[in-house]
């Protein structure tokens, strides 16, 4: 069963199986009650950030809490499509799943990296080794996938049929 997957289909499922829950609860949490979303654990370098260098207040750090709650589940809806791609084997085999996983590396890298800056701008160590994990983990995903080619598909030889008993092997038939 497990025969035909590659380092980086199970590296992939390993990766949407830590950002779909952790994910999803952090956007669940932000889009119930942006601003005390914004200001726990994972997302508090942000919403420093924000209040302190970009001095937002009020509706705009809302804004700002939504749109980091849709990147989120943006990646993680791009993970939950990877997964149901790699179900598939035929897919799975030909990388035909890669395009999905690609870009909620993209994307959760470019959250990420943010994030992290984020975090050492305002001096938040616990986040700043939380987010650095996590782009760690997404970019080793990323170049797993860039050095991993899908198997080539066998290569078929076509041999010609056999000539029916009707008809008689002429040189013009040939």
């Amino acid at each position: 069963m497990f025969g035909n997957w590659r380092i980086g289909s199970v590296n992939g499922a390993l990766l949407a199986a830590y950002f779909i829950p952790a994910w999803t609860l952090v956007a669940f949490n932000i889009i119930v009650a942006p601003v005390h979303g914004l200001y726990e654990r994972p997302s508090i370098a942000v919403a420093l950030f924000l209040s302190d260098h970009l001095q937002m207040a009020g509706m705009s750090t809302v804004r700002a809490a939504w749109l980091l709650a849709l990147g989120r589940l943006t990646v993680v809806a791009f993970f939950a499509i990877y997964l149901a791609l790699v179900c598939i084997p035929r897919t799975r085999r030909n990388g035909g799943s890669d395009e999905a996983l690609g870009i909620a590396l993209a994307i959760g890298s470019a959250i990420s990296f943010a994030s992290m800056v984020m975090a050492s701008k305002v001096g938040e160590m616990a986040a700043l080794r939380l987010h650095a994990t996590e782009l760690l983990l997404l970019l080793g995903a990323a170049i797993v996938l860039v050095i991993e080619k899908p198997a080539a598909a066998p290569k078929t030889v076509e041999v010609p049929a056999p000539l029916g008993l009707e008809q008689a092997e002429l040189l013009h038939n040939r």
